[in-house]
């Protein structure tokens, strides 16, 4: 009865190592590669973030905040957010 328990046991713990393999190795946007995406000269990049679909990336330009965003797979420019002081 030992062996039995042994056995499924052991064969679980080969499951759980199987699926984190895979979901490591498998995921949607391939391999990490080394790549470089450019900013304005003078640009600080104040943080990143990426996401299954997109890299987003806050940048201060001159003393303005912008957010960049990219495609992941294709490394293109989506969209950009601009932020300014709202005047009355």
């Amino acid at each position: 009865m030992m062996v039995i328990s042994a056995l499924t046991t052991l064969l679980a713990i080969a499951a759980v190592v199987v699926v984190i393999g895979f979901r490591m190795y498998n995921t949607h946007g391939g391999p990490i590669t080394d790549i470089t995406l450019t900013v304005p000269k003078g640009a600080r990049v104040m943080s990143t973030l990426a996401t299954a679909t997109a890299i987003s990336v806050t940048l201060d330009i001159d003393g303005k905040t912008e957010v960049r965003i990219y495609d992941r797979k294709t490394l293109q420019q989506t969209g950009r957010v601009h932020f300014d002081i709202e005047h009355p």
